[in-house]
Order: structure tokens, then sequence, then C-alpha cells
């Protein structure tokens, strides 16, 4: 206890002398001078003459308070350093590296072996397949990775995550156009705890056998992106149906091959389904909504009895349904009266329905009570 009130105040000197940041840029002169004056204030029992006498715990509580590329800095400044922030290091980003990330992220994996969630999101693609081995090699406690827009990376990436990475809970492959749906079920197969999966504009990988597998393999999954995969149709959207109940949020969006028969499979088995992006699914019709509006009713003795559980009991928080134009009121109006937190009210729209000028008549319940509310006079003056 007394060597963790020391520590506590040690970090409070420090960051009163001048902030962490500062002292990543003194020059070895002034960081004695530091020591010296905390060590003094310490009354001796923590006494830092030199950066390498900063104890572990101190260094990782500094660091915490700044930027990853600073991170990067202090790791290199002496092998004591080196060890704590690759023994300390969990979460680390290198978005900011406008260029030579995939020579970075080689240099950098081997050293930060802890890493448990890794951002490598580009605006212009830089990584390439022997990066992403190395993470796969070094970084066997991963669970979150973005490698959103890595247009480079090919099969071989999935192939080594499959392998090295297997506790991966989250992952973010957005964009990344070449990979195939081979590799993509491949890797369910080995990574199935995966509860959140991005394939926004995955056209090659996301395909219906690939659904097949992952709603075979990863039965945990609570998120999946579909966006403009338009290779998707009915038959792997009723395979994640049946396969990962717990889904809560689907975004569908320009996926056109689609039908009523899908939306009917997740309203039946995706009970827990919270966000549904149909966004120019022309294909859907009153048949689907319909299907979501009786889910709401046939569940409500089960999963929607718990008042306890306000989360549970509001079912459909966000549905798109922009551009479905063979929709009639009536039927998108079920859907809304059935799901009270569905809004069409202005400063809260979660029922989208942009596109569909037929619609234009559905309103959610709390629009209805404000254009029914009374008009209050005022009180003529005597």
């Amino acid at each position: 206890m007394r060597g963790t009130k020391g520590l506590d105040l040690c970090f409070e000197e420090m960051m009163v002398f001048g902030g962490a940041e500062n002292m990543m840029n003194n020059n070895n002169d002034t960081g004695n001078n530091l020591g010296s004056e905390i060590g003094g204030g310490l009354g001796g029992g923590l006494r830092i003459i030199e950066w390498k006498d900063i104890p572990v715990e101190l260094l990782l509580r500094i660091l915490s308070l700044v930027d990853d590329r600073t991170v990067i800095v202090a790791s290199g400044v002496c092998h004591g350093w080196r060890d704590a922030v690759s023994w300390g290091l969990t979460h680390l980003s290198l978005s900011w590296c406008k260029k030579n990330m995939n020579d970075l992220v080689r240099s950098l994996v081997p050293k930060f072996t802890k890493l448990e969630v890794l951002i490598l999101r580009q605006d212009t693609p830089q990584l390439q397949d022997d990066a992403v081995e190395k993470i796969a090699t070094h970084c066997h406690d991963l669970q979150e990775l973005d490698l959103s827009k890595s247009f480079r990376l090919t099969d071989r990436s999935l192939y080594a995550l499959a392998h090295g990475c297997p506790n991966l809970i989250k992952l973010n492959i957005s964009g990344c156009s070449a990979f195939s749906d081979t590799a993509l079920a491949f890797l369910t197969g080995f990574c199935r705890k995966l509860k959140f999966l991005n394939l926004c504009g995955c056209v090659r990988a996301a395909s219906d056998r690939a659904l097949k597998a992952i709603g075979y393999n990863c039965s945990k999954l609570q998120s999946l992106n579909l966006g403009w995969c338009d290779g998707v149709g009915d038959e792997g959207v009723k395979s994640l149906a049946y396969g990962c109940p717990d889904l809560r949020a689907l975004d569908l969006c320009g996926c056109v091959l689609i039908t009523d028969d899908s939306v009917i499979a997740l309203a039946n088995n995706c009970l827990h389904l919270r966000s549904l992006d149909l966004y120019y699914c022309q294909n859907i019709t009153d048949r689907a909504m319909y299907s979501l509006a009786q889910s709401r009713v046939k569940n409500k003795p089960g999963t929607w009895a718990s008042v306890s559980n306000r989360h549970e009991e509001e079912g459909l928080t966000n549905l798109n349904i922009s551009q479905c134009t063979a929709l009639t009121p009536p039927a998108v109006q079920a859907v809304c009266d059935s799901f009270p937190a569905l809004h069409t009210c202005p400063g809260r729209h979660s029922l989208i329905i942009s596109g569909c000028l037929s619609l234009t008549s559905v309103h959610c319940a709390c629009a209805v009570q404000a254009h029914h509310a009374p008009t209050v006079m005022p009180r003529m003056a005597h």
C-alpha cells in the first residue's frame, strides 16, 4: 500500500511539474533535475534519478495520457522502457500514419505482443499481406482488428489471421475487395468468437456461401455489415438468421437480391434484433413489414415481458427502409406502432423512409401525440 501511495504522489508531482508530453520532450539534464525533485518530494521512499528509474506502473500510467505516436517514441528511449511498453501496451492505433504504415507495422508488432486492439484504418491503401502475417505471428491475444480500406490485401491475410488470431471478437475488413468467399469461410472456422464483423463493400467475400459458413461457425455474432454486397441473397441471410440468434444489428443496404423471405427469417429467429438497414432493397414488400410487426406481438409474453430490462423491451430501435418503394403505409405503420423506439419525428429519426413518397403519412406515436396536443390559448388581461 505504501508503494502505491508513493506512485500516486510521484505521478501527481510529475503532472504538476509539466505534464506527460513535456516530460517526453525534455532533455536528460532536465529529466535528472526533475527526478531529484520528485525523489526529494517523496522523502526518499521512491527516488527517481534517471528516466530508466521510473517504475513500470508509473511509466504506463504516464503513457496512458499521451497519443500513440508518443508511446512509440517512448518505447525507443531505453531497453527498460521498451520492455515496459511491450508488456503493458494493449491498444494501438496507427491510423495517423499516412506513409509507410506497412513498414511501421512490421517493425512494431514483434515488440508489442500483448496487443488486444489494433486499428490500421487507412485513407490510401498501404498495408500488404506481409504486415498482416506479422500481426498473426506475434499478436495471438488480438481481439479487435481494423483493416478497413486495405485494398492491397489478398486471401493470404485472412488465412494468416485464421491461424494466428483465434480470439478475434471484432474484425473490420470493409472495402477489402480482393478477399474471396473461400478465404472468409476459412477464417470463420477458426475465429468462432466473432461478435462484430464489417464486410461492407467486400463484394467477392460476402456471398451466400460465406454467410452459410458464418451462420454455422459464428453463433455469437451480434453485428454484421453487408452494405453494398450485391451478391448476398436469401439463402445467405436465412443461414445467418438460423445460426446467429443473438444478432443485434444487420446492415443489408444495397443487397438488391434479398426478398421478404430474408426479413421473415430474421423476424422469427433473431429476437434481439435492434437495427436493420434495408436501404434500396426494392424486393421487400408488405409481407416483410407485417412479419416484423407480428414478431413483436409473438415475442411479447417471453422476450419482451421483463419490465426490469428496458433495453430488451424496446425491440427494434433503428429501421432503414429508404427506397423500398413497394411498401405501403398500413404495413409500415404497423411496424412503427409495434416498436415504440422507432421515431419519425424531427430530431429522433430512427425509422428512415426517405425516397418513399407513399409513406409520408406514417408517423410514430409521439409525432401523433404532438399533432393532437391541445393548443393553450393565452389568457387575456382584464
